[in-house]
Protein backbone atom coordinates (compact mmCIF):
# COMPACT_ATOMS: atom_id res chain seq x y z
CA UNK A 1 0.00 0.00 0.00
CA UNK A 2 1.14 3.51 -0.72
CA UNK A 3 1.65 6.41 1.86
CA UNK A 4 -1.14 8.53 1.27
CA UNK A 5 1.09 11.66 2.35
CA UNK A 6 4.33 12.39 1.95
CA UNK A 7 7.30 13.50 4.20
CA UNK A 8 9.61 16.67 2.46
CA UNK A 9 11.63 19.60 3.87
CA UNK A 10 9.59 22.85 4.56
CA UNK A 11 10.61 25.80 2.42
CA UNK A 12 10.78 29.31 3.12
CA UNK A 13 7.99 30.16 1.15
CA UNK A 14 4.92 32.75 2.23
CA UNK A 15 2.66 29.67 0.75
CA UNK A 16 4.68 27.33 3.38
CA UNK A 17 4.22 29.64 6.33
CA UNK A 18 0.46 30.04 5.61
CA UNK A 19 0.25 26.30 4.86
CA UNK A 20 2.16 25.69 8.55
CA UNK A 21 -0.23 28.20 10.13
CA UNK A 22 -3.39 25.96 9.19
CA UNK A 23 -1.62 22.82 10.77
CA UNK A 24 -0.83 24.97 13.68
CA UNK A 25 -4.65 27.04 14.28
CA UNK A 26 -6.25 23.45 14.16
CA UNK A 27 -4.29 21.90 16.92
CA UNK A 28 -4.68 24.81 18.98
CA UNK A 29 -8.10 24.87 18.02
CA UNK A 30 -7.74 21.09 19.31
CA UNK A 31 -6.22 21.85 22.53
CA UNK A 32 -3.07 21.05 21.84
CA UNK A 33 -0.25 23.05 23.98
CA UNK A 34 2.42 23.75 22.05
CA UNK A 35 2.61 27.13 23.43
CA UNK A 36 0.08 29.09 21.56
CA UNK A 37 -3.48 30.23 23.39
CA UNK A 38 -6.59 30.00 21.84
CA UNK A 39 -7.64 31.31 20.26
CA UNK A 40 -4.63 32.01 17.87
CA UNK A 41 -4.70 34.96 15.59
CA UNK A 42 -3.85 34.15 12.04
CA UNK A 43 -1.25 36.66 11.77
CA UNK A 44 0.46 35.85 15.02
CA UNK A 45 0.78 32.02 13.65
CA UNK A 46 1.96 33.08 10.37
CA UNK A 47 4.81 35.12 11.89
CA UNK A 48 5.72 32.02 14.05
CA UNK A 49 6.05 30.16 11.03
CA UNK A 50 7.99 32.97 8.83
CA UNK A 51 10.22 33.09 12.25
CA UNK A 52 10.75 29.45 11.93
CA UNK A 53 11.48 28.82 8.53
CA UNK A 54 14.30 31.89 8.52
CA UNK A 55 15.78 29.73 11.29
CA UNK A 56 15.62 26.85 8.78
CA UNK A 57 17.62 29.22 6.10
CA UNK A 58 20.59 29.77 8.66
CA UNK A 59 20.94 25.88 9.80
CA UNK A 60 19.52 26.25 13.09
CA UNK A 61 16.96 23.94 12.65
CA UNK A 62 15.52 21.46 10.45
CA UNK A 63 11.44 21.84 9.34
CA UNK A 64 10.03 18.97 7.84
CA UNK A 65 5.80 18.66 6.86
CA UNK A 66 3.82 15.98 5.75
CA UNK A 67 1.61 16.85 2.50
CA UNK A 68 -1.14 15.28 1.40
CA UNK A 69 -0.38 13.20 -1.49
CA UNK A 70 -3.66 13.86 -3.49
CA UNK A 71 -4.50 17.58 -2.82
CA UNK A 72 -0.95 18.57 -1.53
CA UNK A 73 -2.14 20.10 1.44
CA UNK A 74 0.42 20.35 4.74
CA UNK A 75 -1.31 17.93 7.45
CA UNK A 76 1.83 17.67 9.59
CA UNK A 77 5.04 18.65 10.62
CA UNK A 78 7.67 18.35 12.95
CA UNK A 79 11.04 20.60 13.78
CA UNK A 80 14.53 19.18 14.62
CA UNK A 81 16.41 22.15 16.73
CA UNK A 82 20.01 22.05 16.03
CA UNK A 83 21.43 24.59 17.75
CA UNK A 84 22.21 23.63 21.13
CA UNK A 85 25.19 24.85 23.49
CA UNK A 86 28.59 24.08 22.83
CA UNK A 87 29.09 20.83 25.00
CA UNK A 88 26.06 19.18 23.42
CA UNK A 89 27.07 19.23 19.65
CA UNK A 90 25.44 15.61 19.55
CA UNK A 91 22.19 16.53 20.78
CA UNK A 92 18.91 17.71 19.22
CA UNK A 93 15.64 19.16 20.76
CA UNK A 94 12.70 17.59 18.91
CA UNK A 95 9.74 20.59 18.58
CA UNK A 96 6.32 21.55 17.37
CA UNK A 97 5.44 17.71 16.31
CA UNK A 98 1.78 18.69 15.18
CA UNK A 99 -1.06 16.83 12.99
CA UNK A 100 -3.91 18.43 11.46
CA UNK A 101 -7.20 17.13 13.25
CA UNK A 102 -8.48 15.46 9.70
CA UNK A 103 -5.62 13.57 9.44
CA UNK A 104 -5.13 12.11 12.49
CA UNK A 105 -4.56 8.19 13.00
CA UNK A 106 -2.95 7.63 9.34
CA UNK A 107 0.75 7.43 10.69
CA UNK A 108 1.37 11.07 10.07
CA UNK A 109 2.43 11.77 13.51
CA UNK A 110 4.72 8.40 13.92
CA UNK A 111 6.24 8.84 9.78
CA UNK A 112 7.58 12.77 10.91
CA UNK A 113 8.98 11.21 14.30
CA UNK A 114 10.60 8.31 11.91
CA UNK A 115 12.10 11.17 9.19
CA UNK A 116 12.92 13.19 12.04
CA UNK A 117 15.02 10.75 13.66
CA UNK A 118 16.81 10.00 10.46
CA UNK A 119 17.64 13.75 9.79
CA UNK A 120 18.81 14.18 13.10
CA UNK A 121 21.40 11.22 12.16
CA UNK A 122 22.39 12.32 8.97
CA UNK A 123 23.13 15.86 10.69
CA UNK A 124 25.66 14.03 13.35
CA UNK A 125 23.03 13.80 16.09
CA UNK A 126 23.09 11.14 18.54
CA UNK A 127 20.67 11.99 21.40
CA UNK A 128 17.20 13.78 20.96
CA UNK A 129 15.33 15.27 22.98
CA UNK A 130 11.11 16.22 23.54
CA UNK A 131 8.58 16.74 25.60
CA UNK A 132 4.33 16.21 25.74
CA UNK A 133 1.23 17.13 27.14
CA UNK A 134 1.51 14.23 29.69
CA UNK A 135 -1.26 11.47 29.02
CA UNK A 136 -1.60 12.57 24.99
CA UNK A 137 -1.82 10.67 22.20
CA UNK A 138 1.39 12.34 21.47
CA UNK A 139 2.80 10.90 24.97
CA UNK A 140 1.44 7.12 23.88
CA UNK A 141 3.18 7.55 20.20
CA UNK A 142 6.42 8.55 21.15
CA UNK A 143 6.02 4.76 23.94
CA UNK A 144 5.43 3.01 21.02
CA UNK A 145 8.14 4.19 18.68
CA UNK A 146 10.88 3.70 21.44
CA UNK A 147 11.42 6.58 23.09
CA UNK A 148 12.51 6.21 26.69
CA UNK A 149 10.37 8.12 29.31
CA UNK A 150 12.45 10.24 31.99
CA UNK A 151 9.72 11.99 33.78
CA UNK A 152 6.59 14.20 34.10
CA UNK A 153 7.16 17.93 35.33
CA UNK A 154 3.41 18.88 37.03
CA UNK A 155 1.61 22.01 36.06
CA UNK A 156 4.49 23.28 33.29
CA UNK A 157 2.06 25.26 30.58
CA UNK A 158 -1.58 26.00 30.02
CA UNK A 159 -3.39 24.01 27.64
CA UNK A 160 -4.92 26.65 24.85
CA UNK A 161 -8.39 27.35 26.61
CA UNK A 162 -6.51 27.66 29.96
CA UNK A 163 -5.39 25.33 32.94
CA UNK A 164 -2.51 23.78 33.69
CA UNK A 165 -1.16 20.74 31.92
CA UNK A 166 2.03 19.01 33.29
CA UNK A 167 4.60 17.29 30.33
CA UNK A 168 6.37 13.93 29.75
CA UNK A 169 10.07 14.24 28.83
CA UNK A 170 11.48 11.54 26.59
CA UNK A 171 14.93 11.13 24.82
CA UNK A 172 15.84 8.66 22.32
CA UNK A 173 19.75 7.44 21.79
CA UNK A 174 20.06 6.89 17.65
CA UNK A 175 22.26 4.23 16.42
CA UNK A 176 22.93 3.61 12.99
CA UNK A 177 20.56 0.56 13.11
CA UNK A 178 17.77 2.69 13.87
Amino acid sequence: MTALFLIRPAHSTPTEAEALADVLIDCVEGGASVGFMHPLPRAKAVAFWQDVLRSAERGERMVLIAEDHDSKAVIGTVQIVLTMPDNQPHRADVAKMQVHRSARRRGVGAALMRAAERCARQAGRTLLVLDTVTGSDAERLYQQLGWQRCGVIPGYALFPQGGLCSTTVFYRELTDTD
